[in-house]
C-alpha cells in the first residue's frame, strides 16, 4: 500500500493521546438470533452504535472489494487523480468537503448506484473494471442488509408498513452513497503523545450507516460525558450507525452520535462505508408514532434541504439543530 508523504503536523489536525476513561463496549448483536430486533431497538437509543454479526454479507464478496480497494489505492496518484478533485462525488486527498476540514487520508465517494459506478469506471482507467463489479456487488449486497435492519426496527415498533423506512433506501432515486476510505499508516506518531485526525469527529447525515474496516483499529465514539471510546476493529463484523434523517424520524428517540477516524502510527486502515439516504425530494418529519402526547422536535424538511445544508456547515457541526422547532418559533418572535 502506497504510503502519503510525511504530514507537516501543524497542518493537520491533532488530539491528545489519553486512555480511555469509560469501560462502556459497543453493543454486540447478531442478526441471526431471534432478539436481534429488540436488541437493534435498545442500541439505537441508547447508543446510537451496534456491531452486528453473522450480518449476511457473503465474505467472498468482501474480500473482493477489499482486494480491489488496494489495488485502487495502490494506483499512482496521477491515476487517481483521473477521479479528482471530489465535488462531491470522486477521488478525494485529505480535504474533506468544501469548508476546511481536513484529515489523513484518501477516499473514493461514489453513488450507490450501478449507473453511476460503471460511469466512474470508464472516467478513470481501464484498470478499475473489476473494482466497479466488486462496488456494485458489495453496494447491493450492504443495501439489503441496511433495509432489513430498518425494517426489523419496525416490526419491533409495530409501525405499518413495514417498509416504512426502507422504501426510503429502495427508492429508485434514492440519494444513498459509498465511501471507500484509506488511513495510510503515520511512523512519525510513534514518539508523539497525540493522535492525528484521520476523518474529524461528524454525525452522518443520512438514515443509517454500514460500516466494515480491515483489522486496523481507529474508530472513536463519543460518549454522553463527551468522551471517545475506541471500538476494536473485527473484519468479520459490521458496525451499524444511526443518521441525523433517522434521528428526526423518530423525533430524537434514535441518537445520531459525533464519531471520528484516527490514524494508526504503523498500519493502513480501510473502511467501505453505506450512507442509506432518501431521495432528494423525501420528506422528512417525525413519524406519528413519536408525536403521541409529545411536541416535534424537528422541523419538516426536504432531504435535499438537509444535505445542501450540511454540504455548507463544517464535519463537527450540529447540522440538526438548523431544523429544530424551537428554533423556528424563537425566529418568529424576534
Amino acid at each position: 500500500m502506497v504510503v502519503l508523504s510525511n504530514p507537516v503536523l501543524d497542518q493537520l489536525p491533532l488530539t491528545k493521546n489519553q486512555k480511555p476513561t469509560n469501560s462502556m463496549s459497543l453493543p454486540i448483536i447478531d442478526l441471526s438470533m431471534s432478539d436481534s430486533k429488540t436488541m437493534i431497538l435498545k442500541a439505537c437509543e441508547e447508543f446510537g452504535f451496534f456491531r452486528a454479526i453473522n450480518h449476511g454479507i457473503p465474505k467472498e464478496v468482501i474480500s473482493r472489494l477489499e482486494e480491489e480497494t488496494v489495488k485502487f489505492f495502490s494506483l499512482p496518484l496521477s491515476e487517481k487523480d483521473k477521479a479528482a478533485p471530489a465535488k462531491p462525488f470522486g477521488y478525494g486527498n485529505r480535504r474533506i468537503g468544501p469548508n476546511g476540514d481536513v484529515g489523513w487520508v484518501e477516499y473514493l465517494l461514489l453513488q450507490a448506484h450501478p449507473q453511476f459506478i460503471s460511469q466512474f469506471s470508464l472516467h478513470v482507467s481501464k484498470k478499475t473494471g473489476s473494482f466497479c463489479e466488486a462496488i456494485n456487488a458489495y453496494t447491493f449486497a450492504v443495501r439489503g442488509l441496511a433495509c432489513q435492519i430498518l425494517e426489523q426496527i419496525a416490526e419491533e415498533l409495530k409501525i405499518e408498513p413495514r417498509n416504512t423506512f426502507s422504501q426510503y433506501l429502495m427508492d429508485k432515486q434514492s440519494d444513498s452513497v459509498f465511501r471507500l476510505h484509506h488511513y495510510p499508516p503515520c511512523p512519525a506518531l510513534v514518539d508523539l503523545k497525540y493522535k492525528l485526525i484521520g476523518f474529524g469527529e461528524h454525525t452522518d447525515p443520512q438514515i443509517l450507516t454500514v460500516l466494515r474496516s480491515n483489522n486496523t483499529a481507529g474508530l472513536e465514539i463519543c460518549l454522553r460525558d463527551g468522551s471517545w471510546l475506541p471500538v476494536p476493529p473485527d473484519p468479520n463484523s459490521v458496525i451499524v450507525n444511526v443518521g441525523d434523517a433517522m434521528q428526526a424520524l423518530t423525533n430524537g428517540k434514535f441518537r445520531s452520535v459525533k464519531h471520528r477516524v484516527v490514524a494508526n502510527s504503523k498500519k493502513s486502515r480501510l473502511s467501505m462505508i453505506y450512507f442509506g439516504a432518501p431521495s432528494l425530494t423525501a420528506k422528512v418529519a417525525p413519524l406519528p408514532l413519536f408525536l403521541r402526547g409529545e411536541k416535534a422536535i424537528y422541523q419538516t424538511f426536504t432531504w435535499y434541504e438537509y444535505k445542501k445544508a450540511a454540504y455548507a456547515s463544517r464535519l463537527s457541526d450540529n447540522r440538526l439543530d438548523l431544523f429544530r422547532t424551537e428554533e423556528k418559533e424563537a425566529g418568529d418572535t424576534a
